[in-house]
Formats: C-alpha cells, sequence, structure tokens
C-alpha cells in the first residue's frame, strides 16, 4: 500500500480556521507600515546561493547547516531564501534604487527556509515580515523602527508580554579589536567551553556570547565587554538612540551579549524577547548593517532593518486570547432560500446589498436543501443573523430577518429596506 501524502517536516499547512487570524495580523502591520511611510517590496523565494554565502558569512550556522541549496537543470547553485535582508539588498543593487544616495523605506512579507529541529515556534518554512531602511544614518531611524514595533505591540494587545533588548556591535573596526580581545580571554578558559562554543571560538566567536550552554555562560561573566571597545561614533550613535527611546518612553534592557547570528550587523542591535513562548523568546530582531550594501558589491550604503516572526506572534496572541471577537467570525449575515425562484431573487438581492454594503460579509446558502438544513448551515456559519426568504416572503417581497445569537424576535424587512437595516444592525451594530 502506498504511503499517504503529508506535509515535509517543519513545513505547515495553515488551515482555514487560523487564516483569519493571520490575515488580522499582517493587515495590522501592514496599515501600520503604510502610516509611517514605507513601501513594500517583493522578492523571489529562490537566489543564487552565493548570494547568501557573500551576505550571511560561510561560518555562520545559517549557511554551514541550515540552507535548502540544490542545483537547477543548467548546474547553477540556488538556494531557498533562509532570510529577507540579503534579497532585499540585491533587489535593491539591481535595480539601482539606493544610487545617488536616494533614501529607501521598503518592507516585505513572505516564507523563508531554514533546515532545523522543528519545535513549536521553530519550523523549517517559516514567515517573516521584514523592514528595510537604506541611506539613513542616524539614530533617528533605528528609533523610528523600534517605536513602530512598540506601537503595534500596543495595538495587538501584547505590549505587557514582550522586553526590548539593546546592544551595540560599534563598527567592524572596533568590533574587530573586541574579537581580538574576546578570543583571548575565551582562549585562556577553552577546556570549560561547550563543544559547540569550541567550535565557533575558532569561525565567529562573537556567537560564543549567545550560548545557551549554563558552563560557557559561567566563563563569560569576565569576559570582556564590547561596550568597553567601542569607538566614539558609535557610542555617539548608540547615545542618541537611547535617548529618543527616553524621549518616548519607551522600557529597554541593555544586553551586552546580544550579537545577532548573522556576520553583516554593525552598531544597533535589538530584540523584542518573550517568556510566554517557552525557548523560543525572540519575537523581532534586527539592527544596523551599514557595510553590508557594499560588501554585496554596491557603493558605500546605510543600512538598517528588522524581521519578526509571523508564526511566533501569531502564536502569542492566542496565548494571551488577544483575538479580536470579529475575526473569529467570518459570516456577518446568511441568506436561506427556500425553491427556485426564492433561490433566483435572493441571489439578486443579496448582489443588490452587496453593491450598497461591500464590507458586509454576506452568504448565501448553496445546495438547496430543507428549512431545518439550511438553518442548521446558517447556525454552523457563525453568522450573527439569519435571512429568510420563501413563498410568503416573495409575496410580500420582504425578507425573514432573524437573530441568531441572542435575544430578539423574527421580523420582517422590505426588499428596499434591507440594505439601510443591515447596516443599522451588522455594519454599525
Amino acid at each position: 500500500m502506498s504511503k499517504s501524502l503529508q506535509a515535509i517536516r517543519g513545513m505547515n499547512d495553515i488551515l482555514p480556521e487560523q487564516t483569519p487570524l493571520w490575515r488580522y495580523f499582517e493587515s495590522t502591520v501592514a496599515r501600520l507600515l503604510d502610516n509611517y511611510g514605507y513601501k513594500q517590496i517583493r522578492m523571489p523565494i529562490v537566489e543564487f546561493t552565493e548570494l547568501f554565502k557573500r551576505s550571511i558569512g560561510e561560518v555562520t550556522d545559517i549557511v554551514e547547516k541550515e540552507m535548502y541549496t540544490f542545483e537547477d537543470r543548467n548546474g547553477d547553485s540556488l538556494t531557498l531564501r533562509p532570510e529577507g535582508t540579503a534579497a532585499c539588498v540585491r533587489a535593491v543593487l539591481e535595480h539601482g534604487i539606493t544610487g545617488g544616495g536616494q533614501v529607501q523605506k521598503l518592507w516585505y512579507i513572505g516564507p523563508m527556509f531554514r533546515h532545523e529541529r522543528p519545535q513549536k515556534g521553530r519550523y523549517r518554512q517559516f514567515h517573516q515580515i521584514g523592514l528595510e531602511v537604506f541611506n539613513l544614518d542616524g539614530p533617528d531611524i533605528d528609533a523610528e523602527l523600534i517605536i513602530m514595533t512598540w506601537r503595534l505591540w500596543g495595538e495587538l494587545g501584547i505590549r505587557d508580554a514582550v522586553k526590548l533588548e539593546l546592544n551595540s556591535l560599534g563598527t567592524s573596526e572596533s568590533r574587530g579589536r573586541y574579537r581580538e580581545a574576546l578570543v583571548e580571554y575565551l582562549s585562556a578558559h577553552h577546556d570549560k567551553l561547550d563543544e559547540d562554543s569550541q567550535r565557533r571560538l575558532k569561525t565567529n566567536p562573537l556567537r560564543v556570547l549567545d550560548t545557551k550552554n549554563a558552563d560557557t555562560q559561567a566563563v563569560l561573566v569576565d569576559a570582556p565587554k564590547m561596550a568597553d571597545y567601542l569607538d566614539d561614533e558609535s557610542r555617539a550613535h548608540f547615545e542618541g538612540l537611547k535617548a529618543r527611546l527616553d524621549a518616548v518612553g519607551i522600557p529597554y534592557v541593555l544586553n551586552p551579549k546580544l550579537v545577532r547570528g548573522l556576520d553583516y550587523y554593525s552598531k544597533t542591535v535589538f530584540e523584542w524577547v518573550t517568556d510566554k513562548l517557552g525557548a523560543q523568546g525572540t519575537v523581532c530582531a534586527g539592527g544596523r548593517y551599514d557595510g553590508l550594501v557594499e560588501q554585496m558589491g554596491g557603493k558605500p550604503t546605510t543600512g538598517v532593518g528588522f524581521a519578526m516572526g509571523i508564526e511566533r506572534l501569531v502564536l502569542m496572541l492566542e496565548t494571551l486570547e488577544q483575538i479580536p471577537e470579529e475575526i473569529s467570525r467570518q459570516v456577518d449575515v446568511y441568506l436561506c432560500a427556500f425553491g427556485e425562484a426564492a433561490e433566483l431573487a435572493g441571489l439578486k438581492l443579496a448582489e443588490r446589498v452587496r453593491d450598497q454594503l461591500p464590507n458586509l460579509r454576506l452568504q448565501v446558502n448553496a445546495g438547496a436543501g430543507s428549512f431545518k438544513s439550511q438553518f442548521k448551515k446558517a447556525d454552523k456559519s457563525g453568522a450573527l443573523y439569519a435571512l429568510i426568504l420563501g413563498d410568503d416572503e416573495m409575496a410580500q417581497q420582504v425578507l425573514g430577518f432573524k437573530p441568531l445569537r441572542g435575544q430578539g424576535e423574527q421580523q420582517s424587512i422590505a426588499w428596499d429596506a434591507l440594505a439601510a437595516h443591515l447596516a443599522t444592525c451588522v455594519v454599525q451594530g
């Protein structure tokens, strides 16, 4: 017997009962970004592998162990994008939209792919909303990104469940000096480091700071601090960012071990973390990457951005029960029609109402059925009201109007008064 077909492990279907919450989250973010003057860009999900090796870094965990890479029929090495920043930088370079110092404030949404061990809140295909800003180098734009996310958490009702962590990685030169001091310190304690940190010490030593191993964390207590190696420019930039967050009243915690997992970050890095999702505590993260565009073949261009995980934030909304009542209901009104003449008249009435009330969610019964079966479907739809159109109603050119979710008697509504009545009961009420 053949094996039943199923989705690839870590790549999940998002079912109809789940999509309303996804759409609510995505539309809330899109509206917020529109209001702040950001424009959407859409990139392919497949890129040449070299793009990610050059941008992310060949000795990062993502490139070494997590990318979905394959050869196409032409022999080219292609990769399903593991993150969005590199693809966005490639797009703006290819189309020249940041040339001449043009400021670009861009955002994107879509799936990313990493071959990780699937667990709650961490999947092999996951979805992100990302944001990138080019040719603005001051702390004011760094602050704007954080302020926008703070506003988003407030609109979603999860502000009390997240915490902002900040750090500065300085310029590549100051980070290089810090790297040397960190390697010297960690090498003196090599035997006390976990195996993964010993490997990273040779390839990407700053990632040791991000270890979850308790023994290595104990070694790091007395390790050199990045703040002691910051150049004056980076220090002034960081102070400017903190001053703006203080002015708006956004609380934050300084985390000297916050380094992010990608090689291209410099100066500001930040994460929004939560303790409501178990081990997967980061829901939004980003920072500044002033050298990335030049590293990828462009002219010197400053950049800063962030990405947020949609799965984790949707899970937070569910965990904290911050789901608006209206999105759990996908139908406002359900029209039941009995007999062919009533069905034809019902279709015509429904379209007339839709013309007048374009935001009304009106479902017309399909598949005919008895009075009992149609009302059963109306109730199952979650509609607030049922409209009834049978022989008696046809003769009088009225519809029966019956509340399905609460008190109220059935009443008759004239056809030409239906839209106005629904506007009062549903759209406004």
